[in-house]
């Protein structure tokens, strides 16, 4: 399908929703945090007789700030021109404050017209954005603080018997049994099987090191956010000074881009990574991509794996996904489309336009929030 004959395609009309899911056990934890409940904020944009969708994880009031404040900043515009369009939401922002539920609000608008737009031509996203790669690579996630040792490791476990071939599990709320649950965790998914672990920043400089050490011990190549994300200076350290073999990511934090550029500029990371649900979105995302690709640092997706596959497959410095567990329990729940693993890799639907998914409406309402 070619673009529609007319020149301009305005934006016709944007609704916003929230929903609430439970966890599947009472609580989850990692390292310094305790959830029973995810909320989605979703958005349709409608325009040219085709809707998109996009969505993010945040707290309801992201839904308010779309519904009183940023959907009349771009009603009429352009959808065709999303960079525009994505300067204005930013502009609309600048006295609530950017970062944070602004940030996030603004990702889930601009995923739905970037799936609009892919829709309004008839191209699954990948297409539109232009592939670097046919499929991208995942990793388990999930391992939570809450679970008990034979719950870690039935989880890690049956990911790799699913066939992906690397997992991760957080550590950080006890760290006198961190060593311990590693150490059972590498039992448990062979000697295969790369081993990843996420503090989510519990520990100290000092802690994290020491903790390193013994990691290493079961192999862990990957070790994410070991001290709090906004110390970068310390992340550095951490980074310089853990056993040859293991990287030191964060990332999932950052909002805009200047953020990014500040950990680049640092030195804090061996992987960067970056949450199109987080970073303003599909356009964010490339721009963290860009930077990614100016410095010869590898980028990984944080979380929503439906949202960031068409993404990562167009990012040039994509290394792998993240294949979250809440996230992935939630897109199957409400998406027909939502993707899962083959050979340890998500590949995009190339047949369906967009990001391929279709709101499942009986299923979501459920936990729709008034």
């Amino acid at each position: 399908m070619s673009r529609p004959g007319a020149d301009s395609v305005p934006l016709e009309s944007l609704e916003v929703r929230a929903f609430r899911v439970p966890t599947d056990t009472p609580q989850e934890s990692d390292g310094t945090f305790i959830w029973r409940s995810t909320t989605m904020v979703l958005v349709r944009a409608a325009a040219g007789g085709r809707a998109g969708i996009g969505y993010t994880y945040t707290d309801v009031a992201a839904a308010t700030l779309i519904r009183e404040t940023l959907a009349a900043a771009i009603r009429g515009m352009d959808v065709f021109d999303i960079p525009h369009i994505w300067r204005a939401l930013v502009e609309a922002v600048r006295n609530v404050g950017r970062s944070g539920i602004a940030s996030m609000a603004i990702a889930a608008i601009d995923a739905a017209l970037w799936d609009l737009k892919a829709t309004l031509v008839g191209l699954p996203l990948v297409s539109v954005l232009g592939a670097a790669r046919d499929a991208i690579p995942v990793y388990g996630s999930g391992g939570f603080t809450s679970y008990s040792e034979v719950e870690l490791c039935r989880q890690l476990s049956c990911w790799v018997a699913q066939g992906i071939p690397r997992v991760k599990m957080k550590i950080g709320r006890d760290p006198a049994a961190d060593a311990r649950r590693v150490a059972a965790a590498r039992a448990a998914i062979g000697d295969a099987a790369e081993l990843f672990v996420d503090a989510n920043g519990a520990y100290s400089v000092k802690q994290a090191i020491a903790h390193a050490q013994r990691f290493a011990e079961s192999r862990v190549t990957w070790f994410e956010e070991p001290v709090h994300y906004a110390d970068l200076d310390g992340l550095r350290f951490v980074r310089e000074h853990v056993p040859p073999g293991m990287e030191v990511s964060i990332g999932e934090y950052g909002f805009v881009p200047a953020t990014f550029a500040s950990i680049l500029d640092h030195g804090a990371v061996d992987v960067l990574q970056a949450d199109a649900t987080r970073c303003e979105g599909i356009t964010g995302f490339l721009v963290v991509d860009g930077l990614c690709e100016a410095t010869m640092t590898p980028l990984s997706t944080h979380c929503a794996p439906s949202l960031h596959a068409h993404a990562a497959c167009a990012a040039k410095r994509a290394r792998h996904l993240e294949y979250f567990h809440d996230h992935v329990r939630i897109e199957h729940l409400f998406f027909d489309g939502a993707l899962s693993p083959v050979d340890g890799a998500l590949r995009p639907d190339r047949g369906r336009p967009g990001f391929g998914l279709t709101l499942k409406e009986a299923d979501a309402r459920r936990f729709e929030l008034t």
